[in-house]
């Protein structure tokens, strides 16, 4: 797990350290470091967070190991077995 503020506190510096590790594939997913939630890096939902509430994961592996749950909007199929799952 990456948190986004670990990245520089410098706009512009941390966000090309970003687009790098998102470029090598270091980065896949993104969370939200508050809700403990986590999804896609295109999310709409996920690109509304505070950058210090931001989290970056290299899989939903990765994600859920650190107690994340799926995001119900770019991850609904995945929401759902979660949800159901809970339910059990």
């Amino acid at each position: 797990m990456i948190t986004h503020l670990s990245l520089g506190t410098e706009t512009f510096a941390a966000n090309r350290k970003l687009k790098q590790l998102i470029d090598n594939q270091v980065v896949m997913l993104g969370g939200n470091k508050k809700l403990k939630i986590y999804g896609t890096l295109t999310c709409a939902s996920g690109k509304r967070m505070k950058t210090e509430n931001r989290v970056f994961f290299s899989s939903g592996q990765e994600a859920i190991q650190h107690g994340y749950r799926p995001c119900g909007h770019c991850l609904n199929h995945k929401f759902k077995k979660w949800k159901t799952d809970q339910q059990l």
